[in-house]
């Protein structure tokens, strides 16, 4: 298959390969109230549990990358994702609450290797004309997995408890590391940009896109990770109807994440549509927060709105961080920006818990917080002055692939 082709099997696997451990990572809290019941578990311990994956994933984020950076990724990601589903079988068999946010963080941990290493593959495959377009569908993923968990897990704990979900799970990421496996393929970085592959971490630019952009993560968690358990507890929704509205705004988020990554494209910058969804996130999630009373009829829109704007920007944070660092520190580049991004998945759940053992109201005021100021900081950034990484019309490893007529 001409390469021009088979960029496109690239791009499908690794999408495939970040999807089957989104399911766990992002599709985990329409888990939630099954988790809660079964643990025996306050609203503060789940939250832990709910953030147990997004705390492995902080700890090896930026050595997977920094291993994607010397060694094909074609084995880094199924040797992870593979460790992730050995966990995921171990996490059928807890039943303490230690024992179940222990074994999800070695889940996240292992798990981690896709989130560097697969955008990192699909970045040698295309030119920087299409690369919003290439990681914004990389990126559609994300929300895949989610939908998928936040459609079959509360189904699959129905039936047969946790044990069957996380079984479930398990198999999820097996299939995806043979995915990996089987078609990902690399081309060689040149050794010299190698010795250098700490660049990222001491650039200023690469701390305020991360911290900028994880700041949004509030949003994201307080809307995505909590709307189960809210609706449920709060208003009373069932569960299957609550994890219904998670699946939609994960399908919907799909088409976000693609749609601005080609806006990016068209207009030639990550950071202008990367601010725009910023302002627009804040105030639809604080619009949730004042409306957390309101009939469900006006609820249950600012939550899809507002959830579909929470993952819509993540593709272009993404191809931000890889353009900023160059060519041969792409893994290390998005091992750091995720690991920025992994302190608000690990930290986040259980204070936004915590807060709304209280007042769901201010959990989600707080939610809104975030992204308000990170908009701030990305100005910051964007003041700064552009520093292209790479030229139009090349990859990030490898020459753009020239095109031949059929």
């Amino acid at each position: 298959m001409r390469r021009d082709r088979y960029r496109w099997v690239v791009l499908a696997a690794g999408t495939l390969a970040q999807a089957s451990f989104s399911a766990s990572s992002v599709g985990l809290p329409a888990l939630g109230p099954a988790l809660k019941s079964e643990y025996g578990l306050t609203l503060g311990e789940t939250g832990v549990v709910l953030g147990a994956i997004g705390i492995g994933m902080l700890f090896t984020l930026l050595p997977w990358g920094l291993v994607a950076d010397r060694i094909d990724e074609r084995w880094v990601i199924p040797v992870g994702l593979s460790g992730g589903a050995v966990m995921l079988a171990a996490a059928a068999g807890t039943h303490s609450f230690a024992a179940v946010t222990g074994v999800l963080v070695g889940v996240g941990a292992l798990g981690a290797s896709v989130n560097a290493a697969s955008g990192r593959a699909i970045m040698a495959w295309f030119p920087a004309s299409e690369l919003g377009l290439a990681l914004g569908i990389r990126q559609t993923a994300i929300p895949i997995g989610g939908a998928i968990g936040a459609s079959l897990l509360p189904v699959l704990a129905s039936s047969g408890g946790t044990r069957l979900a996380f079984f479930f799970l398990a198999g999820a990421c097996a299939t995806g590391a043979a995915v990996a496996a089987a078609f990902i393929r690399t081309g060689a970085v040149d050794e010299p940009e190698l010795r250098d592959v700490s660049g990222p971490v001491r650039d200023p630019r690469m701390w305020l896109l991360g911290t900028g952009t994880g700041l949004y993560l509030t949003a994201q968690i307080g809307i995505t990770g909590f709307v189960v358990l809210f609706l449920h507890e709060h208003r009373h929704v069932s569960t299957h109807a609550a994890a219904a509205l998670l699946a939609a705004i994960n399908v919907l988020a799909i088409g976000a994440r693609i749609g601005s990554g080609r806006i990016s494209d068209r207009l030639g910058s990550r950071l202008r549509p990367l601010r725009a969804i910023g302002v627009a996130l804040t105030l639809f999630t604080a619009g949730v927060a004042a409306a957390t009373d309101a009939p469900l009829c006006l609820l249950v829109p600012l939550f899809l709105v507002a959830g579909v704007l929470s993952m819509a920007w993540n593709g272009l944070a993404y191809a931000s961080a890889a353009e900023t660092a160059g060519s041969a520190r792409t893994g290390a580049a998005l091992g750091f920006q995720q690991t920025l991004l992994g302190v608000v998945v690990a930290g986040a759940p259980p204070v936004v818990a915590v807060v709304a053992a209280h007042s769901w109201r201010l959990a989600f005021f707080l939610a809104a917080a975030g992204p308000g100021l990170g908009v701030l900081i990305l100005r910051r950034l964007e003041a700064r002055g552009p520093r292209p990484a790479r030229t139009p019309g090349t990859s990030a490893t490898l020459p753009a692939a020239p095109r031949t007529p059929d």
